[in-house]
């Protein structure tokens, strides 16, 4: 589309004319919204690489995070570019400590690269300051028990878990990881 108008403005006549339109075109597409549709677009191909461009320039120019960040780590998690995808949220993050959902997203995607450290740390966090996220209880239990054989932590999480959502999707891995007591 941009190509086509300035083609169609370097028929005219007037050099600063020409220049003044084109640049006015070029303004109307970079705004937020065809940015973020362009890289919904390009994302919905499988070409995260034009995606997360485009949703990078959206947050360059100042579109709302909370709606572009989503959009950005997704495109780079589909691309398996995990640490991309930590660098983006960490960022974020930085500006926004109390975003518990962005946090518990690090945690998965640290735990996905194989820095347990750094995933437990952001679990950690998130049910300190979100005792009731069930979710990350059980994340964190999985973690305790696979990755760190600390099977007392996990027991307390899986327990936490179970007290907060008993019929959850994870209820009955998590039963069936509680310690037994021996007689």
């Amino acid at each position: 589309m941009l190509v086509l108008a300035l083609l169609g403005v370097a028929c005219g006549s007037d050099p600063s004319k020409r220049l003044q339109t084109a640049r006015q075109t070029s303004r109307e597409e970079q705004t937020d919204d065809k940015l973020i549709e362009r890289g919904k677009a390009f994302a919905q191909l499988g070409d995260y690489t034009r995606a997360t461009q485009y949703f990078e320039r959206a947050l360059e120019n100042g579109a709302d995070p909370k709606v572009v960040l989503p959009l950005l780590m997704r495109a780079y998690v589909e691309s398996n570019s995990y640490r991309l995808a930590i660098q983006v949220g960490e960022r974020q993050l930085a500006k926004q400590p109390q975003d518990h959902a962005l946090r518990f997203l690090l945690a998965t995607l640290y735990s996905a690269i194989g820095d347990t450290d750094s995933a437990r740390e952001h679990l950690r966090q998130v049910v300190r300051e979100n005792p009731s996220n069930q979710e990350a209880h059980y994340v964190l239990a999985v973690l305790l028990r696979d990755k760190d054989h600390d099977y007392l932590g996990a027991h307390q999480h899986f327990s936490e878990y179970l007290r907060l959502s008993p019929d959850g999707p994870h209820a009955d891995e998590a039963r069936g990881s509680l310690l037994k007591t021996v007689p």
